[in-house]
């Protein structure tokens, strides 16, 4: 009883320092990159709100310039603080937080927008105009219009550029004057949390692999190992392995026991017996090949190192170890760079058919044959780099759409519904159900794919059908370019890094890239089509 207890006081702890964990809702028995980001967005708002909180409770705190102008008064203040400050914007929170962290950066010039609510109209305004000068700032753009609530009244747009620190001391002595109703500062060049961080490079993935906790041996009861001490010995020493893996350093090799080589035969023998008949023919091609070069086997697990060498060979996609589910966004991120984090431990020998988390048997069967067909690696590609920079909101709609395809999607072949998602050619029970006539099958779209709730405790009622990779790729690629994300980025496949699409330098070059490809494509053509010599 007391090693329960001690169990259930682990899990709890992890539900609050790791912001997953079965107490918080999500039962889930399988890899669930949806529900991740669902989470995911829950605690980066209460996240944010924390941060905003204290920022406004700093600021609460912090003295007022008593010279703003003549009409701020002691009962402004108090009016102030209990209603100005409750308008802090992240903006605001953000370049407080850069100045913080860089001290050196206060004096930086930055440019900003502000949005005013004149009381007083132009008298009001020759006011603002007189403290931007105070705080040595420079006027750059400046436009008015009566405010829609109330003719009478003005609101005004200024952008200025002007010290980093400077602008914050403005911004809260215009909240304390009696002639604002509010004062709003939206960001400009990199104030603005729209321009998130995310990675360039591949060795930047060294700092997206952020775990979430779910259904692991050490802290849940209902988990197939959570009675087998050696079992979960085994998983820490392997997920310890992957924890100290960096960029640049040789793929681990494991040394598979007898009993994970047990497990991987059995679960490698039903997809045999059910890939010929159920799986698209892409898969079927590339599983050929594995078999061929000796690295799909019975009776031994193969290495992520040869793996991750046959990937690369036929569609430039590697492997990078993980030590368990990864966040959905990070997730998501290593796609962009054509990598595929991959899990090296084995599921319990006593659930050989399923795994309640992301393993290698999932991950090398489910995954990796078709992150070796050029026109799926694409597709995965694109939704990496989709994710970069995306809203918490977008996120999650990008990771249903990688559930309903990468994971448990059907595509047509030949008038017939074949299966390529992952999920389902490593867990037979499931594919068989899919391709039954008991699921709901709609064609994949995904706009309403994006937002259709799933059901991870059981199997899928609805499953989406693509006509082909190609069609699915299309339709992708015309969604996604409805996305908020105020950029454009793209992989550059000869630095290996992602570029985001912000300067005409960068286009020009891109656009020189794509001439020099187009010549060569014509030139192919014309060739062929030139007549032969006899």
């Amino acid at each position: 009883m007391a090693a329960v207890a001690a169990a259930q006081k682990n899990r709890e702890m992890f539900a609050i320092k790791k912001s997953y964990s079965v107490e918080n809702g999500y039962p889930a028995r399988r890899r669930s990159l949806v529900d991740d980001a669902r989470f995911e967005t829950l605690v980066v708002k209460q996240t944010k709100q924390t941060v905003l909180d204290e920022a406004r409770l700093r600021s609460n705190d912090s003295s007022v310039d008593p010279e703003f102008d003549q009409h701020t008064n002691q009962q402004a203040e108090e009016q102030s603080s209990n209603k100005d400050d409750a308008n802090l914007t992240e903006e605001e929170v953000v370049l407080a937080n850069a100045i913080s962290e860089d001290p050196d950066s206060e004096k930086t010039i930055q440019r900003a927008a502000l949005i005013l609510y004149l009381k007083e109209g132009m008298n009001s305004l020759s006011r603002v105009l007189k403290s931007i000068e105070k705080y040595q700032g420079v006027v750059v753009h400046l436009e008015t219009r009566p405010n829609q609530k109330d003719n009478l009244q003005l609101d005004v747009l200024i952008k200025i550029d002007m010290s980093r620190i400077n602008l914050l001391q403005l911004l809260k002595n215009l909240r304390q004057s009696q002639t604002l109703q509010h004062a709003t500062l939206i960001g400009e060049d990199n104030i603005s949390v729209k321009n998130p961080w995310f990675p360039r490079h591949a060795s930047e993935l060294d700092n997206c692999n952020h775990l979430m906790t779910k259904y692991e041996p050490d802290l849940d009861m209902n988990h197939p190992g959570f009675a087998d001490k050696v079992y979960r010995e085994r998983r820490k020493e392997i997920a310890e392995i992957a924890f100290g893996y960096k960029y640049g350093d040789p793929m681990p090799h494991i040394e598979y026991t007898e009993t994970e080589n047990k497990t991987w035969k059995s679960v490698f023998n039903t997809v045999m017996d059910l890939a010929p008949k159920h799986a698209c023919v892409e898969y079927r091609k590339v599983f050929k090949l594995l078999q061929e070069e000796g690295l799909f086997v019975a009776d031994r697990i193969p290495q992520l190192e040869d793996m991750s060498k046959f990937m690369q060979k036929h569609t430039g996609f590697s492997l990078r170890p993980a030590a368990g589910l990864l966040t959905a966004r990070d997730f998501l991120a290593s796609l962009a760079f054509r990598i595929f984090q991959s899990t090296q431990y084995i599921r319990h020998i006593n659930s050989p058919f399923h795994t309640p988390e992301p393993d290698a048997i999932h991950e090398i069967l489910g995954h990796m044959p078709l992150l070796a067909d050029p026109s799926f690696a694409q597709f995965s590609q694109e939704i990496g780099l989709a994710s970069l920079g995306a809203s918490d909101a977008e996120i999650e709609k990008l990771s249903t759409v990688y559930w309903f395809t990468v994971e448990f999607g059907l595509c047509k072949e030949a008038g017939e519904t074949k299966v390529y998602g992952a999920g389902l050619l490593s867990a037979y029970g499931e594919l068989l159900h899919a391709l039954s006539d008991k699921p709901e099958l709609r064609p994949f779209d995904p706009a309403t794919t994006a937002v259709q709730p799933y059901q991870d405790q059981e199997y899928q009622p609805i499953y989406y059908v693509a006509e082909s990779f190609e069609d699915m790729k299309d339709k992708f690629r015309r969604w996604v370019s409805d996305m908020s994300r105020p950029f454009e980025v793209r992989f550059n496949p000869h630095t290996g890094r992602v570029e985001v699409l912000d300067s005409v330098e960068k286009l020009e070059s891109l656009l020189h890239q794509l001439n020099t490809e187009i010549m060569h494509l014509a030139n192919a053509i014309n060739k062929m089509k030139a007549p032969t010599l006899s």
